[in-house]
């Protein structure tokens, strides 16, 4: 362990180098006081600025499907649950909502669902290119789950330009506590280094809080993200949904997912790094919060409001009742309030004016 004198040196140290050893990264996070956490704020502020010059990127996300071949413990669309309501959307109504996209100024298609085999890569290819087709300066970004590599250089060959797919959790352990026989985090990685390796920008991410998470879980969360190098890192608290077996269990904490974006921001200076939703649903002003910690992107939700409360994740989840448009003007103002801009564009990752993808 380094000699620091205080926390703010911690910070400092993470700023200059993009790394912490191991036992000081525990400090700095089980110690932080108030005037810590501001200053470390305050370096994630400038450290994003840097890069991005205050620009927050919009991405419309399209939910097209809540069926799901997993039983994730945590997850409201757990393939056992029956009070689950599923639908699928046709190509016709993604294309249609992905227009109304367009023509409200989002430059991202986010196109997410459960794993639900019904939709096969041939029909995702189709979808992915049409989109491309309609709105060729519009970035698409999957999150589709765990496929073969296979499957995934097709959806790349065929437009697909960026995957999210959160590990939820780096520790075998914590992984197994969390799923079902079955599922693993070391296929859950390989599927990311596929994804890396085809020429995707890629994201990951983890549950703040989630049922069984320990400071060493997120250590090694935090270790691993350094050394993948995502281009995107999605975190948000964990949120319980009454029908999983996790129902009883207490929410993840607003600050200490505020205090990961940070670290992730200095750790990662240059990485897409969302404000979710799930941090909205517990803090009325959580996404603010985000983009003031270091954040750079939000997602407001395209989908027809008549399916938006159906994919349910969690309980409680905001904007379900919203409008489109409603959502697009509500988080430009809420941007704009704090000193942020909206920019219309892909925002795609800094790194590839350098070269640094494939595509």
């Amino acid at each position: 362990m380094a000699d620091y004198s205080s926390n703010l040196d911690r910070i400092d140290h993470l700023r200059r180098a993009h790394t912490l050893g191991r036992e000081d990264m525990r400090i700095l996070l089980e110690s932080m006081t108030d005037p810590d956490e501001e200053y470390l704020y305050k370096q994630a502020r400038e450290v994003c600025d840097h890069y991005y010059h205050k620009a927050v990127y919009l991405r419309g996300l399209i939910e097209f499907s809540s069926y799901c071949r997993n039983d994730c413990y945590y997850c409201g669309l757990r393939r056992s649950n029956r009070n689950a309501q599923r639908y699928r959307l046709g190509s016709d109504e993604i294309f249609a909502c992905a227009d109304q996209g367009y023509e409200l100024g989002f430059r991202t298609i986010v196109l997410q669902s459960g794993e639900d085999l019904h939709y096969s890569d041939d029909d995702l290819c189709r979808i992915v290119s049409g989109i491309k087709e309609r709105h060729p300066d519009c970035a698409v970004t999957l999150s589709v789950g765990e496929k073969s590599r296979e499957s995934y250089q097709r959806y790349f060959d065929a437009g697909a330009d960026r995957y999210l797919l959160r590990q939820e959790t780096s520790s075998p352990e914590h992984y197994r506590h969390l799923h079902p026989p079955g599922l693993t985090i070391g296929n859950r990685k390989r599927c990311l280094n596929d994804l890396k390796d085809i020429g995707y920008q890629v994201g990951c991410g983890i549950m703040v809080g989630s049922p069984g998470q320990t400071i060493e879980d997120i250590l090694e969360d935090l270790y691993y993200m350094s050394e993948f190098k995502p281009h995107m890192v999605g975190i948000g608290p964990f949120i319980p949904h009454r029908d999983t077996p996790f129902a009883h269990e207490k929410s993840g904490e607003v600050k200490d997912t505020l205090h990961l974006l940070a670290v992730i921001r200095l750790m990662l200076p240059m990485v897409l790094l969302p404000a979710t939703t799930a941090l909205g649903t517990i803090d009325p002003l959580g996404r603010e919060k985000g983009i003031l910690a270091g954040a750079n992107v939000v997602m407001p939700n395209l989908s027809p409001s008549g399916v938006r409360d159906k994919y349910l994740l969690y309980d409680g989840k905001i904007c379900t009742g919203d409008e489109a448009a409603e959502c697009r003007h509500c988080m430009e103002h809420r941007i704009s309030g704090i000193g942020y801009e909206v920019q219309v564009s892909r925002g795609d990752w800094c790194g590839m004016e350098n070269g640094g993808l494939k595509r």
